[in-house]
């Protein structure tokens, strides 16, 4: 029904007849000359129509804002003094010898131009008409090329692209699944997968060697801006490889990823180990564009007359840390207590401060309700914190967890807030991760999932298995986890010593994952892969504030659709046919029985 789109419009087509279909963006009427702004997925172009074109001029002046047009006419120059440079049509226009309504429209429920006036939930609730901002389709537009570069690259590496199934069973996979009760199997659940992990696992056992999928992954969990509860993963596995294969692999992905859509060269990738990255930016996905680093002040606050300091400090799980920042000491007493409340949100209890006014007056020269409480020890803490006139130093003192999550999470907003960014890109693998973690249940949790290998020994393992590492490796960019993985457990017998340290027995096992340990047992390959988040990829290449913005249809944050009412009640047939009777409904039916009789 069209000859070009929209955008495709350019001065080289002067004299031309084109035909263009879409939606009236705009309708101005000027002195018995009508303009429309028509607009498609590729752009805007201006369309003149005359009062001489009888019938054209009738249906141009019934057409209302988001009518659906199809135009045909003239290209010629904007006259002298009407072009607009900054936009991409913006030198021609169209002059219009038919058009034709395909379609009327009601009033939107908001103008595409106002949507910034407009809350998130009616846009979400009318997301068709959301999505044709130009804005929103640009995002998704990138989001294609995204998809479409990393499949041609790992295509290119030898990957093949192999689908797993939605429905499966539930693992521990460490969020809760989302269950969905069989009809033929009274009683029975299937689970939609948290990730193909367990299936990408067995293709390596199948001997694909190479293999990758962008696939949806379900969780069941809290929500916030980089999360919802189905999304979009670049998965690959591959055979006999080390780390540093998958490290290479994707590392050369992304690069050839940003280079391909954005024309952006990324930095280098440093290694970081997980130790270091929590002890000097309290986070394991630190953005290493803010100048701002934890310093540990444990000891010298051992013996300080400030039982908030000297606690922690003397305690096995304890940690008191510095944060200094540079020129911070003008920050206003109103300022301090909005980081207060900030870190309240951690678990922190306080936020403890020190303004360096005039360092060379000693006491005297500092700003703060504590350092009365530090006298004998606060040039050293100066020295150690690289202290200079004009900085301020906050403190955290507290368990080491509180203290990393509450001055990691304060290191990010004073990096957003004082605009303290040094780079445009920084990207970090993080390695060398804890193999299990103590989160104060009975038993070890993995701090990735089940089926990390370690980077020791079964015997090793057994002995010790607070202190030992797995072979894992986290992508970073700007702050944000882009992907995680691992080199796998190819070997039944560390699989079932990895169970048992977590408390799974073998019933359990077999029950869960059976059919996992079954394959092991017949030639399972040294194996290892990576999955990248590709709604967290898209926010991060289009500059997006949340993934909602980068998802056709994404779910609020109370993991609801609002175009579509979903999750919605189904009827009694159905859930008779499912075996489900509804606790609520249940009891009404019984007091309605207990009322009749």
């Amino acid at each position: 029904m069209r000859s070009h789109y929209c955008g495709q419009l350019n001065e080289t087509m002067v004299d031309q007849t084109v035909t263009l279909c879409g939606w009236v963006h705009r309708r101005r009427d000027h002195g018995g000359v009508i303009f429309l702004d028509m607009r498609d997925r590729d752009g805007i172009a201006q369309v003149v129509v005359d009062p001489d074109t009888a019938e054209a001029f009738a249906n141009a002046d019934r057409a209302r804002s988001e009518y659906v047009l199809r135009i045909s006419g003239r290209v010629r120059l904007r006259p002298e003094g009407t072009q607009n440079p900054n936009m991409p049509t913006g030198l021609i226009e169209v002059l219009a010898k038919d058009v034709e309504v395909l379609n009327t429209a009601a009033t939107p429920p908001f103008q595409l131009d106002e949507h910034g006036k407009v809350g998130e939930e009616v846009r979400l609730k009318h997301r068709y008409i959301d999505l044709r901002r130009p804005e929103m389709i640009e995002k998704l537009r990138l989001r294609s090329r995204i998809s479409h570069s990393v499949r041609a690259y790992l295509e290119g590496q030898g990957f093949l692209d192999i689908e797993t199934p939605i429905l499966t069973r539930a693992t521990p996979e460490g969020a809760r699944d989302y269950l969905v009760p069989s009809r033929t199997h009274a009683g029975s659940f299937f689970a939609l997968p948290q990730s193909p992990q367990l299936f990408k696992q067995l293709l390596m056992v199948s001997g694909f060697d190479r293999y990758y999928q962008i696939a949806k992954c379900f969780r069941d969990e809290d929500l916030r801006a980089d999360r919802q509860p189905e999304f979009t993963q670049i998965d690959l596995e591959a055979s006999f490889v080390e780390e540093e294969d998958i490290m290479s692999i994707t590392e050369n992905m992304v690069r050839n990823l940003f280079k391909d859509v954005l024309d952006v060269e990324l930095p280098a990738f440093p290694r970081m180990p997980y130790a270091e990255a929590m002890q000097r930016f309290g986070s394991d996905k630190p953005d290493l564009r803010i100048p701002l680093e934890l310093t540990d002040v444990d000891d010298l606050m051992k013996d300080v007359d400030f039982k908030v300091f000297s606690g922690p400090a003397n305690a096995d799980d304890g940690r008191v840390a510095a944060l200094k920042v540079k020129g911070g000491a003008s920050l206003s007493r109103k300022e301090i207590d909005e980081y207060t409340k900030f870190v309240g949100i951690y678990g922190a209890r306080g936020l403890a401060w020190i303004k360096v006014n005039e360092r060379a007056k000693g006491l005297e020269g500092l700003q703060s309700p504590i350092v009365k409480f530090m006298e004998g020890v606060v040039e050293q803490l100066l020295d150690r914190v690289g202290a200079e006139d004009g900085d301020i130093i906050f403190f955290g003192a507290d368990k080491a967890t509180i203290v990393n999550e509450a001055l990691g999470a304060l290191r990010v907003k004073l990096g957003e807030d004082l605009d303290l960014y040094t780079a445009e890109w920084s990207p970090l693998w993080v390695v060398d991760f804890p193999m299990f973690e103590d989160d104060g249940s009975a038993r070890l949790q993995a701090l990735h999932h089940p089926f990390t290998a370690p980077s020791c020994d079964v015997e090793t393992l057994k002995a010790n298995p607070a202190e030992a590492l797995s072979r894992a490796y986290d992508m970073v960019l700007n702050g944000t986890e882009l992907g995680g993985g691992s080199i796998r457990i190819h070997d039944q017998a560390m699989q079932q010593s990895v169970l048992e340290l977590l408390g799974i027995g073998q019933e359990e096992a077999r029950e869960k994952f059976g059919f996992l340990l079954d394959a092991l047992q017949y030639g399972a390959p040294p194996h290892g892969g990576l999955a990248f988040g590709l709604d967290r990829l898209v926010m991060l290449m289009s500059g997006a504030r949340t993934i909602r913005e980068v998802i056709a249809f994404p779910k609020t944050q109370s993991a609801a659709c609002l175009m579509t009412d979903a999750p919605g009640e189904v009827s009694g047939e159905q859930l008779k046919e499912l075996n489900i009777r509804l606790r609520q409904k249940a009891k009404a039916e019984k007091a309605e029985e207990g009322t009749a009789e």
